[in-house]
């Protein structure tokens, strides 16, 4: 492995050496027969609309402390970057068919594959992935022009300072932003058909995640590896080599056996067709009257139906096909990271300067130990990261770690061997300078860094940290990061001018930054013509070397069934069947804020777990949400209506999405809706317009949450549907959410006429809610460990109290019943347990808002919790 890892990073530099800009985008259109099941869309592409960041952290945004390093002079601006350009609609290409993967019965197990398309695949191979950057073009690029005194700009890099904004929809800010969303950032969101808690580490006290990771590529390995299951290899004259592999699965259901298909289709592009369609929402014309189901090639037929099917054979029954699909699949999954530690002295800024900084100073060590832990090279048996464990060839210590579940090991400047009287120090460059994330670790009084000083192709990513007042109690540092112009933003983000204290929390921000680098830098052109070059690689040895001359419409497994001489079936699948699939089904839309702006065109995915929105133009999450959390719905689809065909989604405190689709798809909005009847524990909302009474009172009440807590009997609100227990979600036409107390009770009182928009009660009679676990996320960033020791005594009494009410509850009563035959006895055992019950409600809610107000203090607005709610 280290060999091929050696000659890997050799064939980087090699091709790093070219620029490789994007291809063209191609535009999508919808095929607008009704019968195909497929989309039309009759919306342009518009640009992002840019919202402001919520905090992904505990950080706390000061002004620079007194003796820092004066800011240096800027350099000028481009002419081009000088002012925020404005938002161009991009050229509208000639319509294109779409892929099979827009199939309307066919659940999308991941983000990636609601992407796939099957024209843009066989568009890219004709022009060999993207388009030669004109040199003017690439030397036009002089950088962003912002810098700091701890980075400079610099061409073909873009630079983050803290503030920087994630561009997407619903990202709600609430009256007095005490709350944040709590909704995974849109890079994170990858595997739709399962819980996320299933594919993501355990974060415990983190309160970071992952982003930009494939997690969808254990699709083969979870559902396919290892159990019975069909393999299909061809040589395809648009798509070059191609891999189908088949699995028919049985799932119980309350009508009896239900059959659902499980089929993975692979190109040499990145994106893979994954997911699973069920037999009943295949045309019955492609049925089979046997117990062997549905053909491959009709399956195919009906999914890909632009796909040339005669080149498909058999794959053998070898070992080695599933092995080398498993990694194939899994090509892009690493949870092995590599990471450069560069030390830089005060006065230094050159690569020279930081590479023969022979040992560590005080403060360096002091940040090391932050960092990780020094280990043993000689011996060592875990992850090495081409390091010599053999003979001390690479220095005698090293510094390691894991975080979620990634082993990280540092290749350190000052723990790698150091040659006197050569300015090169080749032993460490030959390690720091293939990594594609560094740390450049600043002392006070360090020069700004560029990247203009590090001579190297493969370094990507740079993350400056410099410490202030090291090794006091009053130890911080501050953070800016610089990536190639082609790496997407990557997460967690920060708060301009901000400041974090050494502390555990400090070490999990930095831990994810740097695996988030390199899972965006892998998204970048540069990584992805490598790794698509090594896809067509495997995939051409599978159609060449291991097939058999078995096509596809003759296969043993699931042999073809002539439908001459039989009656003929309804050339349409079971109405609705699909509805109730695990994974994502897909509707095009278009997306907006709730409170207006730019109509995005998105496809909206809908699974048994998630809702996501992605923007067809940029190809990415511009917004997510778990079906759990999603509270309600507003459809109108009354032919006439303003606006068109409209559905507002709502979701954790009363946020909401809202989508459009033209006059002539508003069957879509049904559609949608009955999805989410099916999905989520939400209803659809009600419009309530209570006249006030002869005082001029509305006649109910509502908690800062927005739930009627009290509701005035034969008042105009209650005949007009108003129950208590509802959940308002807009007042006056305006977000709750977004209304200040004061705000509300303005409009309650002077507004002509009151309108609110409410989500109604459950079926008991409980307000509909959204869910998320009680845990402390992360430490304060500047709370005393007294102060935080509070907080999470106060947690801890919280969880004693609940258990302590859920054991009155449920255990005392059944032991009265036993226990206790006599009836006044019971009567006058109940009593007493209602009111300790009560009791209990009342110091819960004492502690609960003790908590309350020391989060909201100053000294500790930086802590975030999480609560169960039912």
């Amino acid at each position: 492995m280290d060999k091929c890892t050696m000659q890997s990073d050799d064939l980087f530099i090699r091709k790093f050496r070219r620029q490789s800009p994007r291809p063209n985008l191609a535009a999508v259109s919808f095929d607008p027969n009704p019968n195909a099941m497929r989309f039309k869309d009759p919306f342009l592409l518009l640009g992002l609309q840019e919202t402001p960041p919520e905090p992904d952290g505990f950080f706390r945004a000061l002004s620079a402390p007194a003796g820092d390093t004066p800011k240096p002079a800027k350099p000028p601006k481009p002419e081009s970057l000088g002012k925020k350009a404005k938002p161009t609609s991009p050229q509208i290409l000639p319509e294109q068919p779409v892929g099979g993967g827009w199939v309307r019965n066919f659940a999308h197990y991941d983000v990636q594959s609601i992407l796939f398309d099957l024209t843009e695949a066989a568009t890219n191979r004709d022009t060999g992935g993207s388009n030669v950057e004109e040199p003017e073009q690439a030397l036009l690029d002089e950088g962003d022009g912002n810098d700091n005194d701890l980075l400079l700009s610099c061409p073909h890099f873009r630079n983050e300072m803290g503030g920087e904004e994630r561009a997407g929809l619903g990202m709600a800010r609430g009256a007095g932003g005490r709350w944040r969303s709590l909704q995974s950032p849109n890079d994170a969101v990858s595997v739709l058909e399962e819980p996320r808690e299933s594919h993501i580490q355990q974060q415990g006290k983190s309160n970071y995640f992952i982003e930009h990771a494939d997690l969808g590529a254990r699709y083969y390995h979870k559902y396919f590896y290892m159990k019975d299951h069909q393999n299909f290899f061809g040589m395809d004259e648009r798509l070059g080599p191609v891999a189908i592999s088949f699995r028919r699965e049985e799932k119980e259901a309350s009508s009896g056996a239900q059959y659902n298909y499980r089929i993975i289709f692979r190109t040499t592009e990145l994106k893979t067709l994954r997911g699973s369609i069920l037999e009943e929402s295949v045309p019955s014309a492609a049925r089979h009257t046997t117990p062997r189901g549905i053909s491959p090639k009709r399956l195919l037929e009906f999914i890909l139906p632009d796909l040339n099917l005669h080149c498909l054979r058999l794959a053998s029954t070898s070992p080695k096909v599933r092995d080398t699909l498993l990694k194939l699949d899994e090509q892009g999954l690493n949870f092995q990271r590599k990471v450069g530690v560069m030390y830089c002295r005060a006065g230094q800024s050159t690569e020279e300067d930081m590479y023969n900084n022979e040992s560590a100073g005080p403060a360096f060590d002091e940040f090391l130990d932050l960092l990780g832990e020094r280990v043993r090279l000689k011996g060592w048996e875990k992850y090495r990261a081409q390091l010599d464990t053999k003979t001390d060839s690479t220095g005698t210590h090293s510094l390691y770690t894991r975080y979620q579940d990634y082993e990280i090991m540092f290749h350190v400047s000052t723990m790698l061997p150091y040659t006197a009287n050569n300015r090169q120090q080749l032993l460490r460059k030959r390690h720091i300078g293939n990594d594609i994330v560094t740390i450049v670790f600043q002392e006070p009084g360090a020069l700004p860094f560029t990247p203009k000083a590090i001579r190297s192709h493969f370094q990507h990513v740079f993350i400056i940290v410099q410490v202030h007042e090291p090794c006091t109690e009053n130890t911080y540092y501050r953070v800016a990061v610089t990536r190639s112009k082609d790496i997407p933003l990557f997460g967690p983000l920060f708060p301009k001018g901000a400041r974090f204290p050494r502390s555990l929390a400090f070490r999990d921000f930095l831990l994810a930054k740097a695996i988030n680098a390199e899972n965006a830098a892998e998204k970048s052109e540069k990584f992805r013509s490598m790794a698509t070059r090594t896809r067509q690689e495997y995939l051409k040895d599978l159609a060449e070397n291991y097939v058999t001359t078995t096509p596809i419409d003759s296969s043993t497994k699931f042999p073809l069934l002539s439908l001459g001489g039989k009656r003929k079936d309804k050339l349409k699948g079971a109405k609705g069947a699909e509805l109730h699939s695990a994974g994502a089904l897909v509707w095009a839309v278009c997306g907006t804020q709730e409170n207006g702006g730019p109509k995005l065109p998105c496809l909206l995915g809908v699974s048994a777990e998630s809702v996501v929105l992605i923007e067809r133009y940029t190809k990415r999450v511009v917004f997510n949400c778990s079906c759990r959390d999603v509270i309600g719905w507003k459809a109108v689809t009354e032919a006439g209506a303003k606006g068109g065909p409209c559905l507002d989604i709502f979701y954790e405190r009363g946020e909401a999405v809202s989508i459009t689709v033209p006059e002539s798809q508003a069957e879509d909005i049904k559609e949608v809706v009955q999805r989410l009847e099916l999905v989520t524990r939400g209803c659809e909302a009600r419009e309530v317009t209570p006249l006030r009474d002869s005082v001029g009172q509305p006649g109910f009440l509502m908690s800062e949450e927005g739930f009627v807590t009290d509701l005035q009997r034969f008042c105009y609100a209650e005949s007009d549907g108003l129950q208590k227990g509802a959940r308002v979600v807009r007042l006056c036409g305006q977000p709750l959410v977004h209304l200040s107390q004061e705000e509300r009770s303005r409009l309650l009182r002077t507004a002509p006429k009151i309108h609110i928009t409410v989500i109604p009660p459950d079926e008991n009679g409980k307000p509909r809610r959204y869910f998320f676990n009680l845990s402390v996320l992360s430490e304060t960033a500047d709370s005393s460990e007294e102060e935080w020791q509070s907080i999470s005594d106060l947690a801890t009494a919280c969880r004693s109290i609940l258990e302590a009410l859920s054991r009155e509850v449920v255990l005392c009563v059944p032991l009265l019943r036993q226990e206790k035959e006599d009836k006044a006895v019971l009567q006058a055992e109940v009593q007493s347990l209602r009111q300790n019950n009560q009791r209990l409600q009342e110091e819960s809610q004492t502690t609960v808002a003790r908590m309350t107000q020391m989060l909201a203090s100053p000294a500790n607005k930086a802590s975030h919790l999480k609560w169960i709610c039912p």
